[in-house]
């Protein structure tokens, strides 16, 4: 049997290099990758002939620039700019070279800032964003409504999740432009080594999230690639073209903080510093569209959390001078 060319986009990520664990356990698929110096993808013309000399059959989008609170703050225009060229360029390439199957990967951002709890994907579009990341939000936004628009006048298939806050392996433990728990990880274990009194944590701690560890967003990444189309489209409603993907539980993050203290092993005082901004209140995704298709979430929080130190530890001298 022909073996399906499955190209991973941002294979070298968190998300990439997950998709690519999940997807070479799957006997009939070759997983195709390309470095960041061997194609280019916010270069049109490469994507293009990539795709034109390849004979891709199916597209995982998890390229992107991502970041934090500070990232998002520090450079919106890159955000912005480079995520909508890389998916623009990816999925319009795509279409030219007669690709019909591709998954798109977003944000629990695109969501208004004070949408009701949980998050229901019909809630896209009804509210203003979270301002901190409102650039990286919109671009999202505008690659499911790519994905939808192609689908609507060509017929593709281009689907579109929406995971909560990830974390695992491969996961950006940069001090200062890291999301919450590998930036927690990255203090607490410094804090621990260098015996410190106290770790400051931004915010007052008080808002809630959720988490979903890697290799379970992967998993349901294959999973939604793979439904009939039938079923997808059962499960979707016009202009309503994403399907949510997350664990259906969360913590505040002052809950968080002192989970990951725990798992470290530091034992010194957690400040909240309640100068520095909270973001949304709250972000808990509904998920219950991907629970009735089939999918749920199996790897716990306390379990995530111990293998990701495990990693970062394993890993932690790439992140010196970082």
């Amino acid at each position: 049997m022909k073996k399906q060319r499955v190209f991973v986009a941002g294979h070298n990520g968190m998300v990439g290099s997950a998709l690519v664990r999940a997807l070479k356990k799957v006997d009939d698929v070759e997983v195709i990758t390309r470095t960041r110096s061997e194609l280019d993808l916010m270069n049109f013309q490469s994507v293009n002939d990539f795709f034109s000399s390849q004979a891709i059959d199916q597209v995982y989008l998890a390229a992107a620039k991502v970041g934090g609170i500070v990232g998002n703050n520090t450079y919106p225009a890159e955000f912005i700019y480079e995520n909508l060229s890389i998916q623009n360029n990816v999925i319009h390439a795509a279409h030219l070279n007669n690709i019909n199957k591709l998954l798109f990967l977003g944000s629990s951002c695109i969501y208004p800032k004070f949408a009701a709890q949980p998050i229901r994907e019909d809630l896209l579009l009804t509210g203003r964003l979270e301002e901190t990341n409102e650039p990286y939000a919109v671009a999202k936004i505008a690659g499911i409504k790519m994905c939808e628009s192609y689908n609507r006048q060509y017929g593709r298939d281009y689907r579109s999740v929406m995971p909560t806050n990830l974390y695992g392996e491969n996961d950006n433990f940069h001090l200062s432009n890291s999301h919450v728990i590998p930036s927690l990880i990255r203090r607490f274990d410094e804090a621990r080594s260098q015996d410190l009194d106290e770790v400051i944590v931004w915010g007052s701690g008080s808002p809630k999230r959720e988490f979903l560890h890697v290799d379970d967003m992967a998993e349901a990444c294959v999973f939604v690639m793979n439904l009939d189309s039938m079923v997808y489209q059962s499960s979707t409603e016009p202009m309503l073209s994403h399907i949510n993907v997350g664990s259906g539980k969360d913590l505040t993050i002052k809950e968080l903080a002192f989970v990951i203290a725990s798992v470290v092993g530091y034992k010194g005082k957690i400040v909240f510093d309640t100068s520095k901004p909270d973001g949304t209140p709250r972000k808990l995704m509904d998920v219950g569209r991907l629970n009735n298709m089939g999918w749920k979430s199996s790897i716990e929080l306390a379990e995530g959390l111990e293998t990701t130190y495990k990693w970062f530890l394993d890993n932690k001298n790439n992140f010196r001078g970082k």
